[in-house]
């Protein structure tokens, strides 16, 4: 049996296939679906679970050495939202770009784990290292 703390089968299985280099998307409610990425949706009311939530119960199985968010995060959340944030990533350097941009990079993934959140564009892109 895994001594793991996630206990989602899904997430659990997608984690495995994520490789050095390779991606992996931690979005919000309302993020698009793409039919070519794995999606684990883990999602359950409003901000049950939260992008930070997941992220945190990540990082002690997933190295990420960078990170992508959308540039409108900085500009439509709180000083206190951004905080919060630049502490769960904290020591992951992370890139704000335009959101058209980081969509790009959406498709190249190994997956995608849609949340709760209703954070405008607490989306990330987390690179394996």
């Amino acid at each position: 049996m895994l001594n793991t703390r996630i206990l989602n089968p899904q997430l659990l299985s997608l984690l495995a296939r994520v490789r050095h280099t390779n991606a992996l998307v931690i979005a919000d409610r309302g993020f698009p679906f793409w039919p070519q990425v794995e999606t684990v949706d883990i999602s359950l009311m409003d901000d049950i679970p939260t992008v930070l939530q997941v992220l945190a119960a990540l990082r002690q199985d997933f190295h990420a050495v960078q990170a992508y968010m959308a540039r409108e995060f900085l500009r439509e959340n709180t000083v206190a939202t951004r905080a919060l944030f630049a502490k769960g990533l904290k020591d992951i350097p992370t890139t704000y770009e335009p959101h058209v941009q980081f969509k790009k990079r959406v498709p190249g993934a190994i997956g995608l784990v849609r949340t709760g959140d209703t954070i405008q564009y607490a989306n990330m892109v987390l690179v394996s290292g």
